[in-house]
């Protein structure tokens, strides 16, 4: 095993794996100084970055953080890694790569050409030598477009997840944040709900709740209820209408243990959810959530930095082609993201290293109550996603999710970023609000209070419902 060493100032700075060099070379974060992992001051932090912006790229083909004999995700990354697409890329360190990918002759579609040889290792690298701005606009050279009923991810774009959680599975609470995303231009992404319980008899009632809603107002979106694949597997054959499968990754084997998985796990349920023939555009049918801190937290982390492990959930997700995936960036607390400067440098890093590697990246911009970070905080983070090109954010009543208990963005939040960014909803969701007379060709929505296009979409609610 290579050990890694440079000279700083008349002092030897070293690093004895791959996986130290690539966690002394984070920025700084609470859930690494947690683990133990973090550089002890700046200075060792840039001694690490000088010595990864010298590594050859080809050099993750041949290391790896965690052996391959230990964990399927490692054996994922290596058995799926694309000699062919590598090429144009294999003579180039990573601070080369760096280069390259900012370069303004470096394509979207040379990026995508070498999406599949990226490695989840290398895309955190090269982050971690990377600025926010250098983070946005690779990016934003990186669309990913997935298709359900809606298109997701396209340019000039910014889609919604409408998220109705409500803490006792209500279903008049939930259909009332239903109808005021509706009215607010949310949903396009999809309409999910984390329900309170993990009852699938429950998940079934939300799923034909949903149901009901787009049938009768004939909305292009897609549904899913967040609950634990198996749940969903049982829901297929009880022949619910499950668009999307749902499941929480982490870049371990070990950590996907603790969530009660595995990849045969992923895979069957994909297969069961295919197996209903509800998206009528493509074979993506998975909607996964990852999280900075959760192998930390799992106590499988494998000494390993945060980030790069994020990375590796990217690895898992990209390998069932998924329509969405969503980092929920600051809701694990600031265990792990301490404040509102490691929460957006987190949220940037996440959407950038997805993109990268050719995942379809959303972003809950978010953070719990007991974090150092406030709504100001989050405004910056989805100005700048928006900017990047995020394929799409959270919408949640008035920014507070009353369920799960932490601070996410709202409905109106989603409407400042398509405005001020010059963003629409996905082309199928806007032509609906413009027939239903709900958004003008400006882009605007009309004051929903007392209009007459908001009366008969409630008089419609109310009656599929």
């Amino acid at each position: 095993m290579t050990v890694y060493r440079t000279d700083i100032a008349g002092t030897r700075y070293q690093f004895d794996t791959l996986g130290a060099l690539l966690a002394k070379a984070s920025p700084a974060r609470s859930g690494d100084q947690l683990a133990g992992v973090a550089a002890e001051s700046d200075i060792e932090r840039m001694a690490a970055r000088f010595v990864l912006a010298d590594l050859p790229l080809s050099v993750f083909t041949e290391e790896l953080v965690i052996p391959y004999e230990d964990d399927e995700v490692t054996r994922l990354i290596v058995d799926t890694f694309d000699e062919t697409a590598f090429k144009p890329i294999s003579s180039l360190t990573v601070g080369e790569f760096r280069e390259w990918l900012l370069s303004n002759e470096t394509s979207p579609e040379k990026i995508r050409a070498v999406a599949p040889a990226i490695t989840p290792e290398m895309a955190a690298a090269v982050c971690k030598l990377m600025r926010n701005q250098d983070l946005i606009a690779v990016a934003k050279k990186c669309p990913v477009v997935k298709t359900f009923r809606t298109t997701v991810g396209l340019p000039g774009h910014l889609s919604v997840r409408l998220q109705p959680n409500h803490p006792t599975d209500d279903p008049e609470g939930i259909a009332a944040s239903m109808l005021d995303g509706l009215l607010l231009a949310s949903g396009d992404a999809m309409i999910g709900i984390n329900p309170a319980s993990d009852n699938v008899t429950r998940a079934g009632e939300l799923l034909d709740l949903i149901e009901r809603a787009r049938l009768s107002l004939n909305i292009p979106t897609q549904s899913c209820v967040l609950t634990h694949i198996t749940n969903t597997i049982e829901l297929v054959e009880k022949k619910a209408p499950v668009d999307l499968a749902f499941q929480s990754i982490a870049g371990t084997e070990a950590a996907n243990k603790g969530f009660g998985i595995d990849l045969s796990i992923l895979k069957e349920g994909r297969e069961a959810t295919l197996s209903l023939n509800r998206n009528p555009t493509s074979d993506s049918v998975m909607y996964f959530e990852t999280g900075q801190g959760a192998e930390l937290s799992a106590d499988a982390h494998h000494g390993i930095d945060q980030q790069t492990l994020e990375a590796r959930c990217y690895a898992v997700a990209r390998a069932f082609d998924p329509f969405l995936v969503n980092t929920v960036v600051g809701f694990i607390g600031p265990e792990y993201l301490y404040d509102g400067k490691q929460i957006i440098r987190a949220g940037l890093e996440d959407h950038f290293c997805g993109k990268l590697m050719g995942v379809p990246m959303g972003v809950d911009v978010c953070y719990t109550n007991h974090a150092e970070a406030d709504q100001d905080d989050m405004d910056v983070l989805i100005t700048l996603l928006g900017t990047a090109g995020v394929n799409f954010v959270m919408g949640v009543p008035g920014a507070d999710d009353i369920m799960l208990n932490y601070q996410s963005t709202s409905f109106h939040d989603a409407l400042y970023v398509r405005e001020v960014l010059g963003l629409r909803p996905a082309p199928e969701f806007d032509e609906w609000l413009a027939n239903v007379g709900l958004m003008g060709l400006d882009g605007r929505v009309p004051d929903v209070i007392g209009s007459g296009a908001a009366r008969a979409l409630i008089g419609r609610y109310a009656d599929g419902a």
